[in-house]
């Protein structure tokens, strides 16, 4: 039963249009995945929901009188009173919640500073808190940063048992497909619904691409045809207005009717322009096709270093203490050039600390860790924040030849930055605009070794798509850690496993470890499945396009083509 209705919303900021037109119903049990590129208005959406934004225009209307709304902010939104508000909650279960998500038991809570707590520690203990509210409807925005995957693991659990409703804005392909059945897309400030996961909208969304492309070239074809028509009749319409108007010959002149009958040629051959020009208007202007819409393409590419050595890393009985409490001990690990590892671990145990030590900004307590002398390293941390507020774009990456920000500014395009946001101050930005600026940093440079910590946070999906595929192409060597099971099982070949005070390697990707039994067809195999595949998907679309839905088969075809094309998706 539908509890909360949102009707007209529209929203603007200095003068920019952001939300135009979000309507959508929300019912007792919904699990609405609400999703758009950054900056389309997703948070403002959900703010708007809350009550901690007025819209300009629109209502929301609730049926059952006021509705208890519990919203989890954007990670670098905590603050510490969100932590005393937490500490109030104890009865309520909160510590029991915590544990469950993975918190630390040693930790202290009534005397550990808020701003000693990790990014991980502050999300869990401000999901925990937002939990232990018992709210109807739940608004979780990027739930899963910092998250480590036990804490996913739980909180996809969690929602499952949850009674109220949830709405979820979230990157995390994985996570949105084990959580939500529906999707709201916002686009161009309006939303559209579509019924299923994340991985099933992205199907239908092709497919109506897909459908719209041929209509819309169809009718692009005809188009073309009419006016060539109109042209032809134009040029002997012309032709015959100078022949009304020829002195002609002496034997011409005595032709009863020379110019009359031109002029009567003229004037019919007019008569029919206007009337093609208005039959091809009213057709287009009852039934035009637009041209649909691409997706954002957002292009990344990183450099490698050609000349490196076999083993670029390698420890031998590193371990590591804060006092009694151990992260790893006795632990023997290498890396080879051109390897892929995913660091994998719950929060608190010793991710970040093993990648500060790789960065020289830690030393183990026990044993050793070499790397190569030569090695070249790029790192992307989490943490956005670190970044100077009040300089922009440009000025952070302390370019001044004109020749290098010519460089930058390309890089900025192609990851999807405007020239408008080059010139503001960073703190004006968007957490997504302002990974990217990290990125660009390291796409100035040859690199050897990319150490990424959460790079897909705040991105929005089409660049986590894009950067999967940069990264994929990649010849050098990657340290990732992530929360993103999607993205790990696409970049990791091989496991760095950080469990029971140990670092064990492991030679195989996050996809063999979740899936030990996969089996992978050769290219070849795959190429040709991949092209009857995309055949028989154009002629299913060509029939549907000459098809209304009222037709017998098209309902049939309609279902065919979707499977057709899902299973496309899974063989790229």
């Amino acid at each position: 039963m539908t509890f909360m209705k949102i009707r007209g919303i529209k929203k603007s900021f200095n003068e920019s249009q952001i939300i135009n037109n979000a309507e959508f119903d929300i019912k007792h049990g919904s699990r609405i995945g609400l999703v758009g590129n950054n900056g389309a208005g997703k948070t403002t959406l959900a703010n708007i929901i809350y009550g901690s934004v007025l819209p300009d225009a629109g209502m929301i209307e609730t049926f059952n009188g006021s509705v208890n709304i519990g919203y989890l902010k954007q990670s670098t939104e905590y603050s510490v009173l969100e932590f005393e508000d937490a500490l109030t909650l104890a009865e309520k279960g909160l510590f029991t919640l915590s544990s469950k998500l993975g918190l630390s038991k040693t930790i202290d809570w009534g005397d550990t500073p808020w701003e000693n707590l990790s990014g991980g520690e502050k999300l869990k203990l401000s999901l925990a808190s937002v939990w232990a509210s018992r709210p109807e409807l739940l608004i979780l925005d990027e739930p899963t940063n910092h998250l480590d995957l036990q804490g996913v693991a739980w909180l996809i659990n969690e929602l499952k048992a949850f009674n109220g409703a949830v709405i979820i804005i979230s990157h995390d392909r994985y996570f949105l497909d084990q959580t939500v059945t529906e999707i709201v897309e916002i686009e161009a400030g309006e939303t559209k619904l579509f019924n299923g996961n994340y991985s099933l909208y992205r199907l239908e969304k092709q497919r109506l691409y897909e459908i719209q492309l041929h209509q819309y070239e169809t009718q692009e074809k005809y188009k073309q045809q009419i006016e060539r028509q109109i042209a032809n009749l134009k040029n002997w319409s012309e032709k015959a207005h100078r022949d009304s108007t020829k002195q002609g010959s002496n034997s011409e002149r005595r032709q009863i009717g020379y110019k009359e009958y031109h002029r009567m040629k003229a004037k019919k051959m007019d008569i029919q322009i206007k009337s093609k020009t208005k039959r091809l208007n009213q057709e287009l202007e009852k039934n035009e096709v637009k041209q649909p819409k691409q997706e954002t393409k957002v292009s990344f590419q990183f450099k490698a270093s050609q000349k490196r050595g076999k083993r670029i890393i390698e420890a031998q009985n590193l371990g590591k203490y804060f006092g009694n409490r151990c992260l790893f001990d006795n632990s023997h690990f290498y890396m080879n050039h051109g390897e892929r590892m995913a660091i994998l671990g719950v929060n608190g145990s010793g991710k970040t600390t093993l990648i500060n030590m790789l960065l020289g900004n830690d030393k183990g307590t026990t044993g050793s860790l070499w790397m190569s002398d030569s090695l070249r390293i790029g790192y992307l941390s989490q943490d956005v924040s670190d970044l100077p507020p009040t300089k922009n774009a440009l000025e952070y990456t302390g370019l001044t030849d004109l020749t290098s920000l010519r460089k930058a500014r390309t890089i900025f395009a192609n990851i999807g930055m405007a020239e408008e946001k080059l010139t503001i101050p960073i703190d004006n930005l968007s957490l997504g605009e302002r990974t990217r600026i990290k990125l660009v940093m390291m796409l100035l440079n040859d690199l050897d070794l990319l150490i990424l910590d959460e790079p897909t946070n705040h991105l929005d999906l089409a660049s986590r798509e894009s950067l999967e595929k940069t990264l994929m192409e990649f010849h050098g060597s990657m340290l990732i850690v992530s929360h993103d099971v999607y993205f790990l099982e696409k970049i990791s070949n091989k496991l760095l496993v950080i469990s029971d005070c140990k670092i064990i390697r492991k030679e195989e990707g996050m996809k063999e470890l979740n899936n030990p039994k996969t089996s992978f067809l050769s290219n070849i195999e795959k190429d040709e499945q991949l092209m009857l595949l995309q055949n028989e998907i154009t002629s299913l679309i060509g029939k549907l396009s000459f098809m209304s839905k009222n037709d017998k088969e098209y309902e049939q075809i309609d279902t065919e083509l979707a499977k057709l094309i899902k299973a496309k998706k899974e063989l790229e």
